[in-house]
């Protein structure tokens, strides 16, 4: 799956999320986000994978522009060999090989420059698919660290005695109560 995807659907997950009033927290469905962070984990080394294929190809085509460059010299070199009688022919022959030797190290130059250009697009564009994904996870995991101290600080008196009335639910409850709710449905 594409990282891109998974990254767009915890986005929307979190935009689904309830927002809490008077604060800037959201409450989310923590099962349907740890399975697309799972996801992201699959999808991860898919892409590591797809740019390790390209690696492969562009060594593959380097080997080849490289065989068939030489494969050029040696048939320029039997040519230039056959003509050793005549003198302007040999010279000619010596000509066209050093333009086709040249012309295959163009052609190796551009097929290299190319699979360079390509392989860095690709990376590149992992390389930012990562970083978000990255900045959604350190988000993700901010807005818990940031809910959890709220939760564990002991009630001040005054509190207490608004507690006895009337308990709002933490947060956490809240995401428990609306996990459950989810499973229900």
């Amino acid at each position: 799956m594409d990282i891109q995807h998974l990254v767009d659907r915890l986005e929307d997950l979190i935009d689904e999320g309830r927002h809490m009033p008077f604060s800037r927290f959201t409450v989310i469905d923590e099962e349907r986000a740890l399975e697309i962070i799972d996801q992201m984990r699959i999808s991860i080394p898919e892409e590591i994978e797809k740019a390790a294929r390209v690696l492969g190809q562009r060594d593959r085509i380097l080997a080849q522009a490289n065989e068939e460059a030489a494969r050029v010299v040696s048939q320029a070199r039997e040519r230039s060999e056959e003509m050793v009688d005549r003198e302007a022919m040999v010279q000619a022959a010596q000509n066209r090989a050093a333009n086709i030797v040249e012309q295959a190290h163009q052609e190796a130059s551009t097929v290299m420059e190319d699979a360079d250009n390509y392989v860095l697009g690709v990376l590149s564009n992992l390389e930012g698919q990562l970083a978000k994904a990255m900045t959604v996870v350190r988000n993700g995991i901010a807005s818990v660290n940031a809910a959890a101290p709220e939760e564990m600080a002991p009630p001040a008196p005054a509190q207490q005695l608004a507690a006895n009335s009337y308990s709002a639910p933490a947060p956490r409850q809240m995401a428990e109560v609306s996990l459950r709710t989810a499973d229900k449905k």
